[in-house]
């Protein structure tokens, strides 16, 4: 793992970046495209991911073979295909299509604070992924997640909750995702021992 930095993001080789930003302590595996997106604090994702038009909080964990805000075909014309809105590269004398990219460019994933996204799951546009979640890997996501539950399979269910809804909401509350890196490294070993009851005993 490289040495992370403060000012850019730790890109590895062959990543292709387009209309995005990172904040601090961010990395970006090998062979992964990031488009319209926004990768907030301490955020990573690992090798061959894809990722469109989606708002990723801080510390969130984004596995390798990763595809969020999927998009979509236009299921509603005569063709699906990329001759409707990709036509320059067919004929000389026909735009692409800008309003079917602006359209998908509004459509736009979140994926809350300190959430962990598995190897190979793919989450469509418009899906909200709730802090402290888990998508399994490999899970289909077309629907809301929400805080601190695990959710697998394809279309992806619950199955079960990570955190009770009370331990959840207080740790919602806390929002340590906001702190310091001075009181973030204070706190390490905290993080290291405590369960997440006896964190927010402490921290609460």
């Amino acid at each position: 793992m490289p040495r992370l930095s403060v000012n850019q993001p730790a890109l590895h080789p062959n990543c292709k970046i387009t209309n995005s930003s990172f904040g601090t302590y961010v990395e970006i595996g090998a062979d992964s495209r990031v488009l319209n997106s926004r990768f907030g604090d301490y955020s990573y994702c690992d090798r061959n991911c894809d990722i469109a038009n989606t708002e990723i909080g801080k510390f969130s964990n984004i596995a390798s073979a990763v595809r969020i805000g999927a998009t979509d075909h236009p299921l509603d014309k005569a063709s699906l295909h990329h001759f409707l809105y990709r036509s320059s590269s067919y004929w000389d004398d026909v735009d692409d299509d800008a309003n079917w990219f602006d359209h998908r460019a509004s459509r736009r994933a979140e994926i809350g604070n300190d959430t962990w996204i598995g190897h190979g799951a793919l989450i469509k546009p418009d899906v909200t992924i709730g802090h402290g979640a888990v998508v399994a890997s490999g899970a289909v996501v077309t629907k809301d997640v929400a805080p601190y539950t695990i959710v697998g399979g394809n279309t992806a269910q619950l199955i079960r909750r990570r955190l009770t809804e009370a331990v959840a909401e207080q740790m919602m509350e806390l929002g340590w995702w906001h702190w310091e890196s001075a009181r973030l490294r204070d706190a390490v070993p905290d993080f290291r021992t405590l369960s997440a009851e006896a964190f927010l005993e402490k921290y609460a």
